[in-house]
């Protein structure tokens, strides 16, 4: 279990709105505050509109970390990588989730609601709060994604 309370931004769209109260309730049931983004239905809208705010609460430091859900979750992805300071990683199961924290540094992860079932999307949530980043070998390439 992550060591320490933390501040976790999420955002979604209508695709993947229904993994948001579970993934909330898990949160705060570890002890760590949500900063909620929306959608807050499951009606159709622009996933860029609630993903890019909670990925720069993540980049400037407002959440420690940030969960974005969509439909298969690339798109979600990709807008959260688009924003400096963000490293979002795909997460479709238990092991993608410890690889994006350990080896990548993953400070935001991303689930597709569409692949990804609720009681295996609260696994994912759990392994990558759980995760070690290993440091190493490991911190020469994250430096590199980050342009250093």
């Amino acid at each position: 279990m992550s060591k320490r309370a933390l501040t976790v931004s999420i955002g979604t769209d209508h695709a993947g709105y229904s993994l948001k109260a579970p993934i909330i309730a898990l949160l705060e049931e570890r002890g760590h505050t949500v900063l909620d983004f929306g959608c807050d239905s499951s009606e159709s809208c622009d996933y860029p509109d609630f993903i890019r705010p909670a990925a720069e609460a993540v980049a400037s430091g407002k959440a420690d970390c940030g969960i974005v859900l969509g439909g298969s979750g690339n798109g979600e992805a990709i807008v959260a990588n688009k924003v400096k300071g963000v490293r979002c990683g795909l997460c479709w199961d238990v092991w993608s989730a410890e690889m994006t924290k350990s080896h990548n540094h993953a400070n935001c992860i991303s689930i597709g609601a569409r692949p990804v079932p609720e009681a295996l999307a609260l696994q994912i949530v759990a392994a990558w709060l759980d995760a070690e980043y290993e440091d190493g070998r490991h911190a020469r390439r994250v430096a590199k994604i980050e342009g250093a």
